[in-house]
């Protein structure tokens, strides 16, 4: 049987030379760049539903235009 998500579980990882932490809570996850605040949240009803895919296609194509 499989331990149930009540609190927060942090993790850090390492993608491409670049170290992440990423928090999984029992509303979704966050990934951020270690030392920094802002990253990306997706709840778990956006990673079952598919909108996670589409949230991470908009993102990045909001990234590419000039501030």
């Amino acid at each position: 049987m499989a331990t149930k998500l009540e609190k927060a579980l942090k993790r850090e990882l390492e993608i491409d030379g670049t170290t992440y932490a990423l928090t999984i809570t029992p509303e979704g996850l966050h990934l951020v760049v270690k030392g920094k605040r802002k990253g990306i949240d997706l709840t778990w009803h956006d990673v079952v539903s598919g909108d996670a895919a589409l949230s991470a296609a908009l993102r990045a194509s909001l990234d590419t235009l000039p501030s």
